[in-house]
């Protein structure tokens, strides 16, 4: 991730691998990936849409941090240094680490036969007893915890928490 936030500041982004992943992305599409099992579209979705309102909410810190620093009259570089320095941007880094931690932890629980049985048996109990856990309102329930995660990272960019 710092290698492409580095590399879109200083305007020397890696052309070649954007464009892989560009045409990674049109074979998956040609191929009926948005039409696959869900379990298979999940990762893509996971990735996108929280990326997408990161960099809002980026967006949204970085013009508050410019108004802050108004009246220091520094350079766009130390501008761009300044904002990099926020707090936000450390806990937006502990997201994406940790994202991929628990992706890893996961991997390894399903490793054993006996505890993917028991993650198993969570999973019809909570498609038995949780209305948002299956069905057309399954969304919803994950849209809060990426609510609370949002507002929280606005307020610590803010430097309001």
């Amino acid at each position: 991730m710092s290698y492409i936030i580095k590399g879109i500041l200083n305007q020397q982004l890696p052309w070649a691998l954007v464009l892989l992943g560009v045409f990674i992305a049109i074979v998956l599409e040609m191929q009926g990936f948005h039409r696959s099992p869900s379990h298979w579209r999940l990762p893509a979705a996971i990735t996108s849409a929280p990326i997408f309102v990161g960099g809002m909410v980026r967006l949204g810190v970085d013009k508050y941090l410019r108004r802050k620093f108004a009246d220091r009259k520094l350079s766009e570089e130390q501008l761009v240094a300044e904002t990099d320095k926020s707090a936000g941007v450390l806990l937006a880094s502990g997201y994406i680490a940790g994202g991929a931690l628990a992706g890893v932890v996961h991997a390894f629980l399903n490793l054993s036969e006996s505890i993917g049985t028991r993650l198993s048996g969570f999973e019809k109990w909570s498609t038995a007893n949780n209305g948002f856990f299956e069905g057309a309102h399954a969304d919803l329930l994950a849209l809060i915890p990426l609510a609370v995660l949002t507002v929280l990272l606005y307020l610590v960019g803010r430097e309001k928490f």
